[in-house]
């Protein structure tokens, strides 16, 4: 194993409608948990989990949505996160957050920061959950260097039925897909059969956290990138730790799933003589990146933002 990635995937409840007493759960257990699983590089927690969204039997009179939180991006909440990934010495994935963007518009928006405090990858939900979900449509996929590891992608929740999200992220680069949810419905069977299926058709590692207890029915899952299920949750509050090998990707790639389907060489030889009328184009080459955990190469801001040149 010589591209280990430790991480912990925090099936958590938030405590309902109560923003202040959610944040004292979560860092009282992030710093445990820090303590108790000390090798663990990167935590994750569920969509929304700061926001305290609760039940759906309180949705009327609390109000489904918490849009009245949205920060901006840098901001106090954000100011927050980053010290205490600071403490810990970890990476962290809180989950997502309700954004006021600069252009008036509230976002949801999953963050990415290092251990040193610095936020790494700010993410705007490209497909809410219509009709249910308000808040406006991100335009950008992105991905983020784990420093010396590899490169990870972020998708949240409903994301994940549209299968052009993770397809994206692949072709950009990302090894391991980090889905931030907060499913609280009867479609959970199927979301974790979709995480699954996007491990397969992209040879990534896919990490899907769903709340657990209420409002979410857990589940969640980490599916390797054949697919198979490495950790698969109940419904309660579970800590999913798990060392994602990174070099299986490349293996996976190299000779192909089950030692059979390698789709990324034949998109390579083939795809740019595919007409796609859905899209209106043809299949693009994936661009060349630096090869981080060998070369030591970096991610500049204008290779992780090469998806807005497409």
């Amino acid at each position: 194993m010589s591209r280990p990635l430790p991480i912990l995937a925090v099936q958590a409840a938030p405590v309902p409608w109560n923003v202040s007493a959610t944040w004292d759960k979560f860092e009282a257990e992030l710093r445990a948990l820090r303590a108790a699983y000390p090798l663990t590089r990167l935590f994750v927690y569920p969509e929304l989990f700061l926001m305290a969204i609760g039940g759906m039997s309180h949705a009327a009179d609390k109000g489904w949505e918490r849009r009245d939180l949205a920060e901006p991006i840098p901001g106090p909440r954000t100011d927050r996160l980053a010290e205490l990934a600071r403490d810990i010495g970890a990476w962290l994935i809180p989950g997502s957050v309700y954004e006021r963007g600069d252009d008036g518009h509230i976002y949801n928006t999953a963050l990415a920061f290092a251990p040193d405090g610095s936020l790494r990858a700010r993410y705007r939900k490209v497909f809410p959950w219509r009709p249910w979900e308000s808040p406006s449509a991100g335009s950008d996929f992105v991905m983020f260097e784990i420093d010396g590891v590899g490169r990870a992608g972020l998708m949240i929740c409903y994301d994940g039925w549209f299968p052009e999200v993770a397809r994206q992220l692949a072709w950009l680069g990302a090894e391991v897909i980090f889905q931030v949810t907060a499913t609280p419905t009867s479609d959970r069977d199927q979301e974790v059969v979709l995480a699954r299926a996007n491990a397969i058709a992209n040879q990534v590692f896919v990490v899907n956290v769903n709340m657990g207890g209420r409002p979410g029915p857990g589940r969640s899952v980490i599916a390797d990138p054949e697919g198979h299920p490495l950790q698969l949750a109940g419904d309660g509050e579970e800590y999913l730790s798990e060392v994602l090998d990174l070099d299986i990707v490349s293996r996976v790639r190299r000779f192909g799933t089950v030692a059979m389907n390698r789709m990324w060489a034949q998109l390579d030889d083939e795809g740019s003589s595919i007409w796609l009328p859905m899209y209106g184009g043809h299949i693009q080459p994936r661009p060349a990146l630096p090869d981080v955990a060998r070369e030591g190469g970096q991610l500049t801001e204008e290779v992780m933002r090469v998806q807005t040149r497409y």
